[in-house]
């Protein structure tokens, strides 16, 4: 497999397609819904995309930005949409200028700076909020969260008829469902699951684990604004999430590697909802 393929997984009817591995590229798109998580060098697999959500600006999950952008220009798509932790706009609008000057060329993008706790709609049943993460640089998570309107109990077994006329004299029939289907943390330590309580809850949580077994410690881990696998073990009894899907692992671990020491370091009760991100 070539790293500018990508590699696929899927949970039901979610669909992802990217690569993760520390330091050197982290991009996991759902092409279904037309989004990017983390942009790596930019690779074929996100250039028709519409939203772009960026965890932090480190290289290996930003560095694509401008290419990305470049691209959709020569193509004739519409501008790209990226959506950044705040203080990162500044200096990415900066390169962008810098890109300007050297092709001689204007280029149409959208940044737009987020917070904790920010609504991003995508459509009329789906949208993005964003959770605090904790890294060596201002970075975010976001939760891709799903909106269902379920009638409510009381009106189950009603006819036609009878609903329109409660409707008619004002009556609040349904409620409002949201549902946290996936979070992608980008680079973090652990901290961030102790304020986030809808991502311990999401049906796909894409974690990163950037250490796996006892070559490096959890405090190299989070000396580096990361997090140990001996760190996320303890913490999985408090997951609610139907998968963990472990991204952002060291190059030092083969995919069989590291596959091996999931294997034999997760408890068994958990090892049908941990698994290794294939991409890497």
């Amino acid at each position: 497999m070539s790293v500018e393929a990508g590699a696929a997984w899927s949970y039901q009817d979610l669909n992802f397609f990217g690569n993760s591995l520390s330091g050197i590229r982290t991009s996991i798109t759902m092409p279904e819904h037309s989004l990017a998580f983390d942009v790596a060098q930019g690779f074929p697999y996100t250039l028709n995309l519409k939203h772009f959500f960026i965890t932090h600006g480190h290289l290996d999950h930003a560095a694509g930005i401008p290419y990305i952008i470049s691209q959709k220009a020569m193509t004739s798509q519409l501008p790209a949409r990226f959506y950044m932790p705040a203080s990162l706009v500044e200096p990415m609008t900066k390169i962008m200028k810098i890109w300007a000057e050297i092709e001689k060329h204007e280029y149409q993008y959208y940044f737009q700076g987020v917070l904790s706790d920010e609504i991003i709609p995508l459509s009329r049943s789906l949208f993005i909020k964003t959770f605090k993460t904790h890294h060596r640089v201002d970075s975010i998570g976001y939760t891709l969260f799903q909106k269902k309107t379920k009638l409510q109990a009381q009106y189950l077994g009603l006819g036609r008829n009878e609903i329109v006329a409660l409707r008619q004299s004002g009556a609040v029939l349904h409620n409002e469902i949201e549902t946290p289907l996936v979070s992608f943390t980008g680079d973090t330590q652990i901290e961030f699951l102790d304020t986030c309580d809808w991502v311990k809850k999401s049906k796909v949580l894409f974690l990163e684990a950037t250490y796996l077994d006892d070559r490096r410690t959890i405090q190299n881990a989070r000396d580096w604004g990361h997090t140990h696998l001996d760190e996320i073990i303890p913490r999985l009894k408090d997951l609610e999430c139907e998968k963990i899907v472990i991204i952002h692992a060291s190059s030092r671990y083969s995919n069989a590697e590291a596959q091996s020491i999931l294997k034999k370091k997760i408890p068994a009760e958990f090892l049908d909802r941990v698994e290794l991100f294939p991409g890497r």
